[in-house]
């Protein structure tokens, strides 16, 4: 199987560097945008296999990029990526199929084991 796709968005461009470069020596291909519309089109144009998303970001915010990925892919494995405080509501977690939620402060292990977990769900429908 070829390396595993991840679309890296997020409207801070020293955070895409840094996470996209971490992700990287994971063993990961990583595609970095800096806006939920890019998000979208990225996934249109079926540039990759799975998303780390930031929740709050100009323009359009992650949740609402989402809801347009969702059109488009069902099914793709979403991490959302958040510095907000209170978290993201369970309802959206659940109604937009969420993998997991991590904050930008965690360490980098947290990010690192909702990639894997992506991932398997990924290797399986691929079986």
């Amino acid at each position: 199987m070829d390396r595993i796709k991840v679309l890296l968005v997020d409207d801070e461009p020293d955070l895409l560097l840094v996470i996209g470069k971490t992700i990287e020596t994971w063993g990961y291909e990583v595609f970095t945008v800096a806006s939920g519309k890019e998000a979208i089109e990225a996934v249109r144009e079926k540039k990759a296999d799975m998303i780390v998303l930031d929740y709050q970001m100009p323009e359009m915010d992650g949740l609402t990029a989402l809801r347009q990925i969702r059109e488009i892919d069902p099914q793709i494995p979403v991490v959302m990526f958040t510095a907000h405080q209170d978290g993201i509501p369970l309802k959206n977690i659940h109604e937009l199929k969420i993998s997991a939620c991590v904050p930008k402060t965690s360490t980098e292990f947290m990010l690192k084991a909702a990639l894997v977990s992506a991932q398997e769900r990924i290797e399986k429908k691929t079986q």
